[in-house]
């Protein structure tokens, strides 16, 4: 299904990074490594890397990380791309000082809470997570994300699934984004940033 998406001249979800990490980059260490799940086309692991970081970033589609190698290379940046199935990523083989997830919702509560523990599994102690998606209400404004509101995020549900992380920003929130074709319009959003425990 992704493949297909992502068969097209553009960029479904555009060129530049979500605006939840160009707002929360923040927290981002100045150097260090970051991992980037499910990044598609590339726009969030590029920008990172325009920032100095050492990205690695994994999708399952292999079309969508062609273009992602262009994105790379059209900004004069190297991101380590691999193409990966989300379920079958090794999470515990490098921690990371940073894991960055947006708009990972093509997944139900089950396998939610199995993937939510790969992100813990693969922080460093000390390191940050940036997790940015839709909110339930999205599924009736419908401008993107799959049409399923219990794949999408609430701050109680995260605040449940990372118990122990000290959270360094939350919010519950509706915006207008502009994210390529895939993502257009009024959206309700989540953010959650939080730092795992040191001990």
């Amino acid at each position: 299904m992704w493949n297909e998406r992502y068969d097209r001249p553009d960029y479904l979800f555009g060129t530049e990074p979500a605006d939840f990490l160009k707002a929360q980059a923040q927290h981002l260490p100045e150097t260090g490594r970051v991992l980037v799940v499910a990044d598609g086309e590339g726009r969030n692991s590029v920008y990172l890397a325009g920032r100095g970081l050492d990205v690695t970033a994994f999708d399952y589609a292999p079309n969508a990380l062609t273009k992602a190698q262009s994105l790379a290379e059209a900004r004069g940046v190297e991101v380590s791309f691999r193409q990966a199935d989300i379920f079958q990523w090794n999470w515990s083989a490098a921690p990371y000082d940073a894991v960055v997830a947006i708009f990972i919702q093509f997944m139900g509560p089950q396998p939610r809470r199995a993937v939510f523990e790969g992100l813990k599994t693969a922080l460093k102690p000390g390191g940050v997570l940036l997790l940015h998606g839709y909110a339930p209400r999205q599924v009736q404004y419908g401008t993107g994300g799959p049409p399923a509101e219990e794949n999408m995020y609430t701050l109680p549900l995260l605040a449940e699934a990372f118990s122990g992380f000290h959270v360094l920003h939350q919010a519950d929130y509706d915006a207008e984004i502009e994210e390529g074709p895939g993502h257009s319009g009024r959206s309700g959003l989540i953010d959650f940033v939080a730092r795992k425990p040191v001990r």
